[in-house]
């Protein structure tokens, strides 16, 4: 076997092995209310991470502006609570008209 599969099963093992922990351990162990909270706002941060690295960054460098305002469009929209398919429409139709105009 060559490294890659022995890395796919291992990988596969090891995420069969998290899955199982789960149900075996529930009502077991008791996770104090402190990394609870942590855990709910580390669950927050790392996505608020991943959208600012893919609304900011393409290529290893800045987008542009158009792309931020297009996902800066979407927010509101989705805090006005218009429906996804508008959110996602108005968010390519700010960027679009963004290019368009040249801005970038």
């Amino acid at each position: 076997m060559n490294a890659t599969v022995v890395m796919i099963l291992v990988l596969s093992l090891g995420t069969y092995a998290f899955r199982l922990v789960g149900p075996a351990l529930h009502g077991r162990v008791e996770i104090p209310a402190r990394v609870q909270e942590l855990a709910a706002a580390a669950a927050v941060v790392l996505l608020t991470a991943l959208l600012a690295t893919g609304a900011l960054t393409e290529g290893g460098g800045f987008a542009g502006i158009a792309r931020p305002a297009g996902v800066l469009a979407a927010g509101v929209l989705a805090w006005r609570r218009a429906p996804f398919v508008v959110v996602v429409l108005g968010a390519a139709a700010v960027t679009a008209l963004l290019r368009a105009a040249g801005v970038g």
